[in-house]
């Protein structure tokens, strides 16, 4: 809560416009590795990287998932966006392996440090990440051409905060 109010202050006094990102509770960035060139994705395109449709970022740099664990507001987010539910995503993963069609399923994270970690580690990681907890090593990608936080942003856990 300090967070929040510290990045609403900070933005209503106009010294930093990036703080006003933090001022968007709901909003989940698209994030990966700050060497990874990528800037900006469609909507659809996010959806078939989490979807392990697509599997390299260019020759030789594969995609790495990393989700939050079940319950967390960026996974209502993800399964939101593949319209699956809990156990539909987990079935899908599990057919998606054995019909070698992806290597592996998506790495399920229980918290946020171990997302920053993955994301810094990984040249090829992608993660869901709230605005809140973006971090150092972590490069935000627009969606839609918009930013977390701009009006139009298509990534959003709806639920009251």
């Amino acid at each position: 809560m300090r967070r929040v109010t510290i990045a609403i202050t900070i933005c209503l006094l106009g010294l930093f416009d990036a703080g006003c990102i933090y001022a968007q509770n709901g909003d989940v960035a698209v994030v990966v590795n700050q060497n990874n060139p990528i800037s900006s994705l469609s909507r659809d395109e996010v959806r078939k990287l989490f979807a392990g449709e697509k599997q390299l970022w260019r020759p030789g740099l594969p995609v790495k998932i990393f989700v939050r664990a079940p319950g967390a507001g960026e996974r209502l987010v993800l399964l939101a966006m593949l319209d699956m539910s809990e156990s539909e995503y987990k079935q899908y993963w599990i057919s998606q392996v054995l019909r070698k069609e992806a290597r592996d399923e998506p790495v399920a994270l229980f918290s946020n440090a171990m997302q920053r970690q993955a994301i810094e580690v990984f040249p090829g990681a992608v993660a869901l990440v709230n605005v809140r907890d973006v971090a150092g090593g972590m490069k935000v990608v627009r969606v839609d051409g918009h930013a977390p936080g701009e009006q139009g942003y298509p990534l959003s856990d709806q639920r009251k905060h």
